[in-house]
């Protein structure tokens, strides 16, 4: 048998009566990686919180490398050999990659760094590991793909023999997931062990050796990777089969939506759009692809009405927009499903009732002569619970006590009752397991069925491709002409997303 690194004991966490952890056993070997999967709330953050000393286990104990690992000591945690990357990096922009690297690791009764040992350092682990970084680069001229390397370099120079990854390829492009999964069979191969989360089935098909699935906070399958399947893993996930939607072939009507050389001011976070232009058609799903940052925010906001051009037109059913504004959007037709379900797509003290109607609280039937008709409202709310299976006790319920899952049914039901001409599809699944992923997909295939037009932003490409009739690449303010289904492939479009080939927008 492999030499045991970690092992976690009967764990067991308890939150007044919600139980986060029950029992849970988990042992990493030495040079194995193991796959974490589970549902939103499923416990899975909970469990590497109490590994990490952020909560202590109400029973249970964890060992690593034969020794206790003290409860609720994160510094413990770092001096045993435990690393994690985050799925939202933590770097600082105004620094270095070498200041990034060693911040934390001195004394703080050390009066200097030695620069030139930590460069070299760093620069021999890059080498070693395939983690192609300039040490003095600022982290604010890096890639995506270059800061997730500068974070992996961060564990490794604390002398991790613990990885934890979570969700590491969330905002990657497939060569730079490609370069990832080397990485990591280069780390195996030198005796790190690594417990990686993830929501995508393929990649964990693809790089672990085995899986182990949480459910309600229980440990409810472990498994061979090479014994298992996709289907096996999701049934285990979610307590029954999950069966993925297939679109039928697409019948495109009329454009419901048009840019016409759309251009955007300097923004924050993002790159500005420059003469842009492209469609969406009545009764297809167009999918916009591309690493974050590249001008998918300024698409949305254009559409939700939440920025205006400022240069271009946007027509929507033949007639250009003057005053271009969220209620001129609304009441144009266009639906949105926000990319970030807690900071814009909701407001977490207020009820479920409350928020179903946010965007609607004027028209009818829930405001009669300025007075709102909170009985309208409640039924609404009532219904959207049915309709779209929420568990959720009442409508009187704060949404912020909602599970993701079940908060971004409701956000979906609120775009799609009643029937848009545009949906903003911006990010419909990000954070969801594959049960409320199949859920959302069968209701936006639903929708563009009925004759919508459907804008579907993400950054996860297999979804793109799932859904997609037509699909553009952004990149830095730029698309790419666009291609139906199935005329490019994999490799090309990540090539797109690297910026390979837009040289023209469509």
């Amino acid at each position: 048998m492999p030499e045991t690194v970690l092992n976690l004991s009967s764990i067991t966490k308890r939150f007044g009566a919600l139980v986060a952890n029950d029992a849970i056993n988990l042992r990493l070997a030495k040079g194995e990686v193991v796959a974490l999967l589970g549902e939103n709330g499923a416990g899975k953050t909970t469990l590497m919180n109490i590994l990490f000393g952020h909560y202590v286990a109400d029973e249970g104990s964890i060992e690593a490398f034969g020794q206790p690992l003290p409860p609720g000591d994160p510094k413990a945690a770092l001096q045993a050999g435990i690393g994690m990357v985050h799925q939202h990096f933590t770097l600082a922009d105004n620094m270095s990659v070498l200041e990034n690297i060693v911040l934390g690791t001195q004394s703080k009764w050390s009066w200097r760094l030695d620069r030139a040992a930590a460069v070299a350092r760093i620069r021999k682990l890059s080498s070693d590991f395939g983690l192609a970084i300039d040490p003095l680069a600022p982290v604010s001229s890096l890639a995506v793909g270059e800061r997730q390397r500068v974070e992996i370099l961060k564990a490794l120079y604390r002398d991790a023999r613990i990885l934890i990854l979570d969700e590491p390829t969330a905002v990657l492009t497939p060569q730079e997931t490609e370069a990832l999964f080397a990485t990591l069979r280069k780390l195996v191969a030198e005796g790190l062990s690594i417990i990686f989360i993830s929501h995508k089935l393929n990649e964990v098909m693809a790089v672990s050796e085995r899986v182990l699935v949480l459910r309600g906070g229980w440990l409810v399958g472990e498994r061979r990777t090479a014994e298992t399947t996709r289907q096996e893993l999701a049934a285990l996930m979610v307590g029954q089969d999950v069966k993925m939607p297939e679109p039928r072939p697409a019948s495109p009507g009329e454009p419901l939506l048009v840019f016409e050389n759309v251009s955007t001011g300097q923004r924050s976070g993002g790159s500005r759009l420059q003469n842009l232009s492209f469609e969406l058609r009545a009764g297809a799903i167009t999918g916009l692809a591309g690493v974050s940052g590249n001008g998918q925010g300024a698409i949305a906001a254009l559409i939700a009405g939440v920025e205006r051009p400022a240069s271009g037109r946007i027509i929507v059913s033949g007639r250009e927009i003057g005053d271009w504004s969220p209620r001129a959007a609304l009441s144009a037709g266009i639906a949105r499903i926000p990319e970030d379900r807690h900071a814009v797509g909701s407001i977490a003290d207020m009820s479920v009732a409350e928020n179903v109607v946010a965007e609607r609280y004027r028209e009818k039937p829930f405001s009669r002569r300025g007075v709102m008709d909170w009985a309208k409202a409640h039924e609404f709310a009532s219904r959207l619970i049915a309709d779209y299976d929420v568990k959720c006790p009442s409508p009187d319920t704060r949404i912020r006590l909602l599970s993701g899952g079940n908060m971004q049914k409701l956000i979906l039901g609120r775009a799609l009752d009643p029937d848009p001409i545009v949906i903003l599809a911006n990010q419909p699944t990000r954070g969801l397991d594959v049960g409320a992923v199949a859920y959302v997909h069968g209701k936006l295939l639903e929708a563009r069925d009925r004759g919508a037009a459907v804008l579907l932003i993400s950054e996860d490409l297999d979804e793109v491709l799932a859904l997609s009739d037509t699909v553009i690449v952004a990149y830095q303010g730029q698309i790419s002409m666009p291609s139906k289904r199935g005329e490019r492939s994999v490799a090309e479009l990540g090539e797109l997303m690297a910026g390979h080939g837009i040289g023209e927008a469509a």
